[in-house]
């Protein structure tokens, strides 16, 4: 009796925990979700509008990795994130961010920028929908810029999609953020979701510069359609 009582109790035991295990790794995408997006991404659009910068080329230097750089803005997708500087794995909890030996926004080469496709807000979660000719904006303390999304990169390494503007190419394949003559972004993110087996790559060419703040009207404007 005492032994099948024992058992019955190492039974519920084990229950329990696959139970709590189980419903952790359920919640865990949502718990990062709601706080990198009510609690993270709040913080860094409020240091984001307290930025003062002069120049590009006086602001690079100084950047410190996790701080807001640039706020992305996708209108085709809904995203508008603030991206930080750094991809290392803590920087990367913001939602996205810039590689650093990338350019800044708006000027000539190559920008580069992971963002999450499941957890931590996803803001790529749908980056595989764009098409060729939809708007990136990257909005910064300097400029307003806008990208159009162009075909993939044409090099052999990365495979275009069945559909969209996306190509898939391996996770150590850092020639898609290699520098460019043009000014150009190169939007990068795992594949398939919730997998780190390949990245899935956005390329976009740089359209045109504005004054910063550009954008925030024609947000309200979209906004207030809605």
């Amino acid at each position: 009796m005492r032994r099948r009582r024992g058992g019955r109790m190492v039974l519920s035991a084990l229950s329990g925990a696959l139970f709590l295990g189980g419903l952790g790794l359920f919640s865990y995408p949502l718990l990062t979700d709601v706080y990198t997006e009510r609690v993270v991404q709040d913080q860094l659009a409020q240091e984001f509008e307290r930025l003062e910068v002069a120049a590009a080329d006086t602001w690079q230097p100084t950047m410190a990795a996790g701080s807001p750089l640039t706020r992305i803005v996708i209108p085709t997708l809904d995203v508008d994130t603030i991206v930080v500087a750094g991809t290392t794995p803590a920087a990367l909890r913001a939602g996205a961010g810039h590689y650093p030996d990338t350019p800044l926004p708006g000027t000539v080469g190559n920008v580069g920028i992971a963002g999450h496709r499941t957890t931590y807000g996803r803001p790529f979660h749908r980056l595989d929908e764009l098409q060729v000719g939809d708007e990136v904006w990257l909005l910064t303390p300097v400029g307003d810029h806008r990208y159009v999304v162009t075909d993939p990169p044409d090099d052999g390494n990365c495979v275009p999609t069945s559909a969209g503007a996306a190509c898939i190419t391996h996770p150590r394949d850092w020639s898609v953020v290699a520098p460019t003559d043009d000014a150009m972004l190169t939007l990068t993110t795992c594949h398939p979701k919730g997998s780190a087996a390949q990245r899935l790559i956005i390329r976009a060419a740089l359209a045109d510069s504005h004054p910063p703040g550009t954008r925030a009207p024609q947000d309200s404007d979209r906004s207030a359609d809605v």
